[in-house]
C-alpha cells in the first residue's frame, strides 16, 4: 500500500485556534496520514495553514505566510477565521489556493487533502467540537487549553468574532470531563479553560450558566492540579460562580476578564454592559481570597475623547490590576464600531496605549515587589541544566503572563506545584529559591 503523504503545518491565532488545528490533526491521524511542523521542509508538498483574522496586523501576519508558501510551490488548504470572514474573496485573491475550510468545517479536512480543488466554507458558521476525535497536541507541557464553548452570544461593536465562529455552543460537561481525565493521564498538571465567554457555559444546552457545576466536576479529578479560568465575561459572573472559584482547591485564584474599558459612555457605544466596573472588581476581590486579576482594555475606540480616556486612566490606577493588556482599536469591515464618527488618529490611540502601559508598568512592579521574601506557589515548567528552573505563579497564565526563575538543586519534573520564596523582582517577572 502507498504511504500517505506527510502533511505540513503552520499555525496561527488564539488557543481556541490552535485547539481546532489539534482537531484537525487528530483527523489526519486516525485516517492514517502523518504530519510536520517542518512545513518549510522540501519534502513537504501539501500545507495547512490555520489562520487567524481577529485584527489586522494578524491577518497581514497569516497573508505572508500564504505568499511565503506560494512561492515555495506548496499545495496549500486555508483554514479558519481569514477564510470564514473573507470566503469568495480570497480565492480572487489568491488563485493559486484551491483548497478552502471555514471555521466550523474543519471535520471535512481529508476531503481537502484528498481533491485538487475544494470549497467548504459555511455562509452561516456553527460550529461542532468533535467528540470523537482525539487531540494531537502540538504544544504538550506542564499546561493545557481545554475548550469549554465556542461562538459568542454578544455583538460588541468592534468584534468580528460572532460572524467568523457563529452563536455561543457549549460542550456537555460529560465531555468535557473525559477530555480532562485524557490530559491529566497525559502528565497535564494545569488545565486552562477557554471559551470566547467563559462565563456563559450551559447556556445553550442546560438553559443556565453552568461554570459553577463544571468547575466542581473538574476540582475532583485526581491527577490535575491546577486549574485556570480565561476570558471571564462580566455578565453571567456573579457571587455564587466568585464564591465557588474561592471556596475549590484546585482552581487557581486568577481571573482573566476583558473589560475593555471603564466609561460608561464607551461601554455603551461598544455594545458591552454598562455596569459600575468599580464595584464590580471590589466584589470579585471581596469574595475570592489573594485573587489575581488580569485584563484588557481597547483605547482609540470611535468617539473616545480625552475625558474618556482620562477616566480610563484613573481607573487603572485605582484599581491596581495585577495583569493589564492594551490593544488600540482596530477598525474591522461589518462590525457596528466600523462606520462611527469620529475615527480616532492612530498618532492619538498610539500615545494612549503609551500612557497606558507605563501606569501599569509601574503598578505591576510595585505588586511583583511585594512578593519579595515571601512564598508563592508555583508551577514548573522547564528544567535548565545550570540549576535553573523556569516557572510560572498562579498568578499568571501561560504564555500572557510572567515567568519565575528559579535557582534550585532539588530534583523537580514540570508539572510539580511548589513553593517559592521570591527574592527579586521586574515588573513582568520574578526570581527566586525553593
Amino acid at each position: 500500500m502507498k504511504n500517505k503523504e506527510i502533511i505540513g503545518i503552520l499555525q496561527f491565532g488564539c488557543a481556541k485556534n490552535l485547539i481546532d488545528l489539534e482537531l484537525m490533526l487528530g483527523i489526519l491521524v486516525k485516517n492514517g496520514y502523518k504530519y510536520s511542523l517542518d512545513y518549510d521542509n522540501k519534502d513537504i508538498k501539501t500545507v495547512i495553514i490555520n489562520t487567524c483574522s481577529f485584527i489586522n496586523d494578524a491577518e497581514k501576519e497569516s497573508i505572508r505566510a500564504i505568499i511565503e508558501m506560494i512561492e515555495k510551490g506548496k499545495r496549500i488548504i486555508l483554514t479558519g477565521c481569514l477564510v470564514q470572514k473573507y470566503k469568495e474573496e480570497l480565492k480572487k485573491l489568491l488563485p493559486e489556493v484551491k483548497c478552502y475550510i471555514g471555521t466550523c468545517d474543519y471535520e471535512n479536512i481529508i476531503d481537502a487533502i484528498k481533491n485538487k480543488e475544494y470549497y467548504k466554507v459555511s455562509e452561516t458558521p456553527e460550529y461542532k467540537y468533535c467528540e470523537n476525535v482525539q487531540r494531537e497536541q502540538i504544544t504538550v507541557g506542564s499546561s493545557s487549553y481545554l475548550k469549554i464553548a465556542e461562538g459568542c452570544y454578544y455583538n460588541c461593536g468592534y468584534c468580528v468574532i460572532p460572524n467568523l465562529r457563529g452563536k455561543y455552543k457549549s460542550r456537555k460537561i460529560e465531555d468535557i470531563i473525559k477530555e480532562a481525565k485524557s490530559l491529566a493521564d497525559k502528565g497535564v498538571s494545569e488545565i486552562v479553560l477557554i471559551a470566547q465567554d467563559t462565563t456563559s457555559y450551559g447556556l445553550d444546552i442546560y438553559k443556565k450558566p453552568m461554570l459553577k457545576e463544571l468547575l466542581e466536576e473538574l476540582n475532583k479529578i485526581e491527577n490535575v492540579n491546577w486549574i485556570r479560568l480565561m476570558y471571564a465575561y462580566p455578565t453571567n459572573f456573579d457571587e455564587e460562580l466568585m464564591k465557588t472559584i474561592n471556596n475549590l482547591d484546585k482552581v487557581v485564584k486568577y481571573i482573566d476578564i476583558p473589560l475593555q474599558h471603564s466609561n460608561i459612555n464607551v461601554l455603551k457605544r461598544m455594545k458591552r454592559p454598562a455596569i459600575d466596573y468599580r464595584k464590580f472588581i471590589k466584589k470579585i476581590r471581596k469574595n475570592i481570597k489573594n485573587v489575581a486579576i488580569r485584563t484588557t482594555f481597547i483605547v482609540g475606540y470611535p468617539g473616545e475623547t480625552d475625558e474618556e480616556f482620562e477616566d480610563l486612566y484613573n481607573f487603572v490606577k485605582e484599581m491596581k490590576f495585577d495583569k493589564v493588556g492594551v490593544f488600540t482599536y482596530s477598525r474591522e469591515k461589518n462590525t457596528y464600531a466600523y462606520t462611527l464618527k469620529p475615527q480616532i488618529k492612530q498618532s492619538i490611540k498610539n500615545k494612549r496605549k503609551k500612557l497606558l502601559m507605563e501606569l501599569q508598568k509601574g503598578i505591576s512592579l510595585k505588586i511583583n515587589k511585594n512578593y519579595t521574601e515571601k512564598k508563592i506557589q508555583c508551577i514548573i515548567e522547564e528544567i535548565h541544566s545550570n540549576n535553573t528552573v523556569i516557572a510560572r505563579s498562579y498568578k499568571d497564565a501561560p504564555e500572557v503572563d510572567g515567568l519565575v526563575y528559579i535557582k534550585t538543586n532539588e530534583f523537580l519534573t514540570p508539572g510539580d506545584i511548589v513553593d517559592v520564596k521570591i527574592t527579586k523582582a521586574t515588573c513582568y517577572d520574578m526570581y527566586g529559591v525553593i
